[in-house]
């Protein structure tokens, strides 16, 4: 529930300036996006707001454009990356904790227990999370997940975590942020996690990534300040929260809203009801080939993205390369 690629495409050697503003780019600016109507919204949509004379220009600091994470950025099964990270740290704490193996989640983990961990709830997760992040200063929380990142590996790939990204979701930011639009991260993934490799694969730096938080609390230790993670939730940024705090960290409406679930449905919409032109895309698992085919816990954006004609992205259909080490 809580909760990317080394390479970047070199798509944008073509790009220069235009009218000191705008840059385009030139050829073909989706390279691993297979000929459709997905690629041709995506193109004409993004074509259309960067004309000046055009009806549907959009000025340069209204070009916002917001990205979900878990499925939309990055793989999201077996399981989201950032519970893999959750169940390391209560395997690395274990020993410190004899009485975690009679608790639960924590037994479930250590006992690699697939179903009760199948069915956890937000309580249990908040349990675990807290149990292994709590007290921390934040400075040590960043240092242990950017080791992990350069450890840990998905099961099915034998990647790193962070290279488990989608090629195409890296084109696409790319081709946007040449085309000037600003380009941020909107997760139910905790913030500071995504925050660990945010720039570094995706080319977003950390103020651009808004997600679910704990509680901070400010303290003095060893005559040093320092600020520390709490056991309480501070924010669960998902489903109606998610333009909520688009507008308390951004401040309007975004005009690309990107997703691959109903968790974010209301983020679609809100671009979507917006006053001028906006783009909202779902991406769509159903390559279980390549990735994973899936629609559970998207069956209500399915029908409302076929309802508004929104683009729907077949990542069987659509993508001739879904990951950069294909």
């Amino acid at each position: 529930l809580f909760l990317l690629a080394f390479l970047f495409s070199t798509v944008l050697a073509g790009c220069i300036p235009e009218n000191g503003t705008t840059r385009k780019v030139s050829g073909n600016p989706l390279p691993s996006w297979n000929s459709g109507p997905a690629k041709t919204s995506i193109v004409e949509f993004v074509e259309a707001a960067t004309e000046p004379s055009g009806p549907s220009y959009i000025a340069v600091d209204r070009r916002i454009a917001v990205f979900d994470n878990d499925g939309t950025l990055w793989a999201e099964k077996p399981i989201y990356f950032q519970a893999a990270f959750a169940f390391d740290r209560v395997r690395a704490l274990a020993s410190d904790h004899p009485e975690w193996r009679q608790e639960q989640p924590f037994q479930a983990v250590l006992e690699g227990d697939r179903e009760y961990l199948g069915r956890m709830h937000i309580p249990e997760v908040l349990a675990l999370l807290g149990g292994t992040h709590t007290g921390l200063v934040q400075e040590e929380f960043d240092t242990i997940v950017a080791g992990w990142f350069e450890e840990a590996r998905h099961p099915r790939y034998d990647r790193l975590y962070k290279e488990v990204v989608y090629q195409p979701m890296l084109e696409l930011l790319d081709y946007l942020r040449a085309n000037d639009f600003k380009t941020f991260i909107v997760t139910g993934g905790g913030v500071d996690f995504v925050r660990q490799y945010a720039a570094e694969v995706y080319g977003i730096p950390q103020d651009q990534v808004i997600g679910s938080s704990p509680k901070f609390e400010f303290e003095e230790r060893e005559g040093a300040s320092v600020v520390v993670r709490k056991a309480e939730l501070g924010s669960f940024n998902d489903k109606e929260t998610k333009p909520a705090n688009i507008e308390l960290h951004i401040g309007q409406r975004p005009v690309v809203v990107v997703g691959n679930s109903d968790g974010d449905l209301a983020m679609l919409t809100y671009a979507a009801d917006r006053d001028g032109p906006s783009l909202s895309i779902l991406v769509h698992h159903d390559d279980q080939a390549r990735e994973y085919d899936y629609d559970k816990g998207t069956e209500k954006a399915l029908v409302v993205a076929g309802q508004r004609d929104w683009t729907v992205v077949s990542i069987a259909g659509d993508w001739n390369r879904v990951f950069p080490f294909n």
